[in-house]
Parts: C-alpha cells; structure tokens; sequence
C-alpha cells in the first residue's frame, strides 16, 4: 500500500498558515480552550507577581544573626519568579491575549496571599506555604492543559519545577532555623520575677 506523499500534507499546512494570519502563533491545530488557558495564565501571573514582592519584602526586612544565607535566598527567589512572570506574559501574548500587570484585584487574581511575617521564621513559613499552593494550582493547570497547548504545558512544568525547588529549600531552611526560632527582630525583654520591674509595689 502506497504511504500518501508528505509533500502533500507540507503543502495544505502552507495554505492553512496563509488564512487568519493576524492570528499569530494560533493556527488551526490549537486544540485548547484559547481563553480559559489566557484566564488560568494571568491568574498565575498574578501568582508569581505577588511571590515577587512577598520574597523581596522578605529580603529587605530579614535581620538577625541568621538572616544573611537567608536573604540570598529569598533574593534569588524574587529574581526567578520575576523570571516566571515574565515567560508567562510572553506566552499570554503569543496567545493573542494581554497580560494582566494591572495592581487592581492583584491578590484577588493571585493563587497566594502576600504575607509578610513577623519574624525570619515566619517569612519562610510564608514563602513555604505561597510555594506548596503554587505547585498544587500550576499543576492542575498543567492536567488541565494536557496534550491541547503543548507549548504553554511546558512553561508551566518548568515553572512548577522550579516551584518545587523553592519549597524544598524554604523547607530546608525552616528545618535549620526553626529549631533555634531566630528572629529577625530581638524580642522585647521581659522582666524577671525576681527583677524590681517584675515586683509588685
């Protein structure tokens, strides 16, 4: 049995790419639901926006004996997920659809909270907890996703990948600090029972 000619089906893909042109990188082989996958883009662009600022608060306002390794870290996290943010903007555009920068509704749109902490272990508990709702949401998108947008699956399993990474190092990072419950701003003294301050008058 003759194969058909693959010149052929290179022939009909040339035709069917010269129809709806302004449509970009859509072509009529995209399977997904364009508009829910730009929706379920923006939410986590709105995600990673906020992870942002949380790590770079966290940065800034870490302090104590232990905070230095620690701020390296949430630097380099700000950083990538700056880096996230950016990869999923570009691909919303691709898409044919338009990133949501707007700060109106930020968190509403975002997966995380933006939560500062009281003190150094705190802030990683929060940067833990803003990464374990970034991989179970990235990775229902990724499911979501399947084999309809291969392309926007795969900045999404690199993002999720990364996302795990940070989990393991805030848990890392928790495991060493939390038992020695270092803050980041010295608590205030309390007086002793035996102290003049501490005795009743």
């Amino acid at each position: 049995m003759a194969s058909k000619p693959f010149q052929t089906d290179i022939e009909a893909i040339r035709a069917r790419a010269r129809e709806h042109i302004d449509q970009g990188a859509i072509t009529a082989g995209y399977n997904a639901d364009r508009e829910t996958v730009i929706k379920l883009l923006n939410e986590a662009l709105a995600t990673e926006i906020v992870c942002v600022l949380r790590y770079k608060y966290h940065y800034y306002m870490a302090s104590g004996i232990n905070s230095q390794a620690v701020k390296g870290e949430f630097l380099e996290h700000a950083q990538q997920e700056q880096e996230h943010a950016d990869r999923i903007a570009e691909r919303i555009t691709q898409l044919d659809g338009k990133p949501n920068f707007n700060p109106d509704g930020l968190l509403s749109r975002a997966h995380a909270d933006y939560a500062e902490g009281v003190d150094l272990v705190d802030m990683i508990k929060e940067d833990l907890v803003a990464e374990r709702i970034a991989i179970d949401t990235y990775r229902a998108i990724v499911e979501y996703i399947g084999a309809d947008d291969p392309t926007t699956r795969r900045v999404m399993e690199e993002v999720l990948a990364q996302e795990e990474e940070h989990a393991e190092d805030m848990a890392t990072l928790l495991e060493q600090l939390g038992k020695k419950g270092e803050p980041a701003r010295p608590a205030q003294m309390k007086p002793q029972a035996g102290s003049r301050a501490g005795r009743a008058h």
